[in-house]
């Protein structure tokens, strides 16, 4: 039987000053409860670091890149219970206990539905359609909160070694495993992205980058036009 104790939180970190605030309240209200919290630093230059350290918080040196940061994280645990947090998404109060209960018999991996917040309405509408889309295809997003068993992670090989997409390339292979758990409790995470380029503009992006992936065309690729 999992309890929160069983779950190590992974969470990659590159200047995130702003968002360390909710990230420490979090990450410490974690602790409480028996997890273990993991920041994986990819080379930070804004005072995350320190900022981290001052809470008292494992701050784990890494190469740069989500998926190698996640990884090395993973690695460097040995709890049974896997949960990937984008350091700018929160989670509800109870999601600790709600992985630890979701994850049994044949189920190994899962998702969160997902807020956009702040924002303007149409992005109430934009985590909609994502929610939905996910529940469809069982492919989900970092912004959803991934969370999994150990067994599941290293079976599947982890996060693939690339710029974009390693969320999306993940699922796909867990989704061999199994069907993921959607779980409707919502993270909420930053709009920032979609504030500074517009909603439209952003979503459209988006579309076009996982179909060119889709298509086949390098992470690597797609990375720079992401930029």
């Amino acid at each position: 039987m999992h309890t929160p104790a069983s779950i190590s939180v992974i969470v990659p970190l590159l200047n995130e000053a702003d968002a360390m605030p909710d990230l420490i309240s979090q990450a410490r209200s974690f602790v409480r409860q028996g997890a273990e919290v993991l920041l994986v630093d990819g080379g930070s230059i804004d005072g995350s670091v320190a900022l981290a350290q001052a809470a008292g918080l494992t701050v784990l040196a890494s190469e740069p890149g989500r998926a190698r940061q996640m990884n090395h994280g993973a690695g460097a645990t040995t709890r049974a219970l896997l949960l990937f947090v984008h350091a700018d998404t929160t989670l509800p109060q109870q999601a600790l206990e709600t992985i630890a209960s979701s994850l049994r018999d044949t189920a190994c991996w899962g998702r969160f539905d997902v807020e956009i917040t702040p924002g303007p309405a149409l992005l109430k509408v934009v985590a909609l359609l994502m929610n939905w889309r996910s529940r469809l295809t069982g492919i989900a997003t970092g912004d959803q909160a991934l969370f999994m068993t150990r067994a599941a992670f290293e079976r599947v090989g982890g996060f693939p070694d690339q710029p974009l997409m390693e969320d999306i390339d993940l699922s796909t292979r867990l989704r061999r495993q199994a069907w993921p758990v959607c779980l409707r409790d919502r993270v909420k995470t930053s709009g920032r992205r979609w504030e500074k380029y517009g909603v439209w503009s952003t979503v459209f992006l988006m579309w076009r980058l996982r179909w060119a992936y889709w298509r086949g065309v390098p992470a690597s690729v797609l990375a720079q036009r992401y930029r």
